[in-house]
């Protein structure tokens, strides 16, 4: 499984014409709202970048980052010179102090391919938790895995960057294979390289089991970026856990 590489230091150029950062930490606040959390201290996991890392940075929270890609976290290092950042493992990580919030953003949780190191991450995240926090997490759902990224083929085009994205799902292990080859304009050339992604297509029941078996004991799930209960074509679904 890949680590973001190469492809860190192209990766917020190309998201964020598909993810509107400000808008998830809008969501987010309205999640701590809802709630009645009123956080001061987060721990973002799988923070790439630093996007919504930065994000509710700049809105007065204490915020801590951790990613599995030096790369990626060397990118949101830039954006966060007063923020800890660390690299390691999500589903390894324990924190040395409690948080009042944790998060795992933008299919964070699908990158982790085994029941068990999902189940170790959830338990890591309720013994960091502090009383009263909440834990959010988005999965990209199977439905979105299997029918819309699928085994389809995307190409993206532009005065400097070429790609193609070729994907393939394994039904039968709920995987979802993403192959990206990259060709980046360098002065009068095209450096390529190519980056595999693996993400693992989790039920909302398989999701609701995890946590239960981690400790937590209030579940609740959305549809993307709403208040509203998830559905049989949600692309993405968001828990909010204590």
């Amino acid at each position: 499984m890949t680590q973001y590489s190469d492809f860190a230091y192209i990766y917020d150029r190309l998201m964020r014409q598909d993810i509107d950062y400000g808008r998830w930490c809008d969501y987010i606040e309205n999640l701590f709202a809802i709630h009645n959390c009123e956080p001061e201290t987060i721990c973002e996991l799988a923070c790439g970048t630093g996007n919504i890392t930065a994000g509710l940075a700049a809105r007065g929270y204490d915020i801590t980052g951790v990613d599995i890609s030096s790369d990626m976290l060397a990118v949101a290092a830039e954006k966060l010179p007063n923020s800890q950042l660390m690299c390691i493992d999500m589903s390894k990580f324990k924190a040395a102090h409690s948080y009042d919030a944790f998060l795992c953003m933008i299919d964070g949780i699908n990158y982790i391919i085994t029941p068990k190191a999902v189940e170790n991450t959830f338990k890591n995240v309720k013994e960091g938790l502090a009383e009263g926090g909440v834990f959010i997490f988005d999965i990209s759902t199977r439905y979105k895995l299997q029918n819309i990224l699928g085994n389809e083929t995307y190409i993206h085009s532009e005065y400097d960057i070429f790609y193609s994205w070729q994907n393939e799902y394994y039904s039968k292990y709920n995987l979802s294979d993403m192959l990206l080859n990259f060709f980046v304009r360098e002065g009068d050339t095209y450096r390529r390289f190519e980056e595999r992604h693996l993400q693992r297509g989790w039920s909302e029941a398989q999701i609701r089991k995890m946590l239960k078996n981690a400790g937590f004991t209030k579940i609740d799930a959305y549809d993307e970026l709403t208040e509203n209960a998830p559905h049989a074509e949600s692309e993405r679904i968001v828990f909010v856990c204590r």
